[in-house]
């Protein structure tokens, strides 16, 4: 059950303890003695013992144990460990082995260990949209070819997380053919208004929220690209989601507008990329890879329905290095379960498209919390020193860029002429002491820079490692700082 360097240490720990008794507020083990600190240490040292899978590490350096109290004269210790998610698929083992690698600790009489998960708050939660702000993660299930069953697994991912235990919600985003009515039979089948908030109430089915524009009434039946990137905008960001650990969004097909914009105004976490065994589709999927690539999107796994003629797919999942690939050769209930109303993994929670599901389920939530660990880019404009401040993830680099130089180098068509390639707006046109009004993350590959002017200017995060830095910085006065 456990390794022999755990069990040796335990050993060892347990020789060095004889029965004890209270002496001068420390408790005595015949000639050794422990303190409340020293119980707690040891307490800590146990659990250092358990190694979380997906990072490595042991759960006292992930900051998992919480709310540890001790009571020695007695010989009871309650904690609470908080896993990144309430879908944690070991969560159970984490319990398990809480339990047991404290209860050997010779002076415990009674382990009392309970489970919780980290608030639902996404990173630079005060920065995004108000409907967005209380959602953890937020889960892409794309397909750039229609048709190969891209509904049907944004569905059965969703309440196949919710029956891990996660608070789960499903946006449809594909206006022009919204599956979600067909696939679910909420009681309540329109969205209704809170007239005081002008948000929209999702409706609900089987502890799942709901929102798509099949549930809208009857709406155009033709609309322009820039119409429906509203209407999407609209639907998502002011629906009253509430705390949610993942939000499953089901893209349209295709790697257009809609898709750039869903990729702009949401900080999505992962994508799951659905395809079918035949070349064009393969061709699609590594099309869709390579979007999400551009706009630092994670690919977290490739499914393919319909068959398990893989090998063209494990190409492109080599290629791109997509972490884990899934079959799920077409059943006919799958399809049934689709026109009735009630998902596969519910109507049959053991069957094999319930396995699958759950396969992937378990991928999604541990890809998810891998990336949630990984700082972001963290743009800010420090106005003590007139600086635009960039912390690179993953090191201890920062670096200052100064405004006016970050303002210059746009490359957008407002800066830049398309054609020609000739600069457009002019050095002498910034001011050397222009100050940003608002840095805004924009998805998860650049920043949304609002400049005096009212320009508003789009910096990918890989441009700006690559412009000129702020060598010599002024130190804030003591007034400033």
């Amino acid at each position: 059950m456990f390794p022999a360097k755990m069990i040796s240490q335990y050993i060892l720990l347990m020789l060095s303890y004889v029965p004890w008794t209270l002496q001068n507020g420390s408790y005595t083990y015949g000639a050794s003695t422990i303190s409340t600190d020293n119980a707690e240490k040891d307490v800590l040292t146990a659990l250092s013992q358990i190694i979380d899978p997906d990072f490595g590490t042991d759960i006292v350096s992930c900051g998992f144990v919480k709310d540890l109290h001790i009571k020695e004269a007695l010989g009871e210790v309650s904690f609470r460990l908080e896993l990144t998610t309430p879908a944690c698929p070991i969560k159970d083992m984490f319990e398990q082995k809480a339990n047991e690698v404290v209860a050997i600790l010779p002076w415990v009489k009674n382990v009392s260990v309970t489970m919780s998960a980290q608030p639902a708050r996404p990173v630079f939660a005060g920065q995004l949209p108000m409907g967005l702000q209380t959602i953890s993660n937020i889960v892409a299930v794309s397909s750039c070819k229609g048709g190969v069953g891209k509904s049907t697994v944004a569905v059965n991912l969703a309440y196949t997380l919710a029956g891990m235990g996660a608070r789960v919600g499903i946006f449809d985003a594909d206006v022009y053919g919204p599956s979600l009515p067909t696939m679910v039979s909420p009681e309540n089948r329109l969205l209704e208004m809170n007239p005081e908030k002008k948000t929209i109430i999702p409706t609900e089915y089987l502890g799942v929220k709901l929102v798509s524009f099949g549930f809208a009434g009857q709406g155009r039946a033709i609309m322009r690209g820039p119409m429906v990137s509203g209407v999407i905008n609209q639907l998502l960001t002011t629906a009253e989601w509430g705390e949610l650990d993942y939000l499953v969004i089901d893209m349209p097909p295709g790697t257009g507008d809609i898709q750039l914009t869903l990729c702009q105004v949401v900080p999505l976490t992962a994508a799951v990329i659905v395809t079918t065994p035949q070349k064009l589709a393969f061709i699609d999927v590594a099309k869709g890879v390579r979007m999400f690539s551009k706009l630092k999107l994670r690919t977290c796994a490739t499914l393919m329905l319909m068959g398990s003629a893989i090998t063209h797919l494990v190409e492109v999942v080599e290629q791109f290095g997509i972490p884990h690939l899934f079959d799920l050769p077409i059943r006919p209930t799958l399809s049934a379960s689709g026109d009735s109303g009630m998902p596969e993994v519910v109507a049959d929670p053991l069957g094999e498209v319930a396995k699958t599901f759950q396969n992937l389920g378990v991928c999604v939530v541990q890809q998810c919390a891998k990336i949630r660990q990984q700082v972001s880019t963290a743009i800010t404009y420090d106005n003590s020193i007139k600086a635009i401040r960039v912390k690179v993830p993953d090191s201890d680099e920062e670096f200052l860029l100064h405004p006016a130089t970050v303002r210059r180098n746009d490359r957008s068509a407002q800066s830049v002429d398309e054609w020609t390639g000739e600069q457009k707006l002019k050095y002498a046109d910034v001011p050397e002491d222009i100050e940003p009004e608002d840095i805004r993350p924009m998805g998860n590959y650049a920043v949304s820079i609002m400049w005096p002017d009212g320009f508003s200017q789009i910096a990918p995060y890989d441009q700006l490692q690559t412009i000129e830095r702020l060598v010599d910085v002024p130190q804030p006065t003591p007034a400033q700082a």
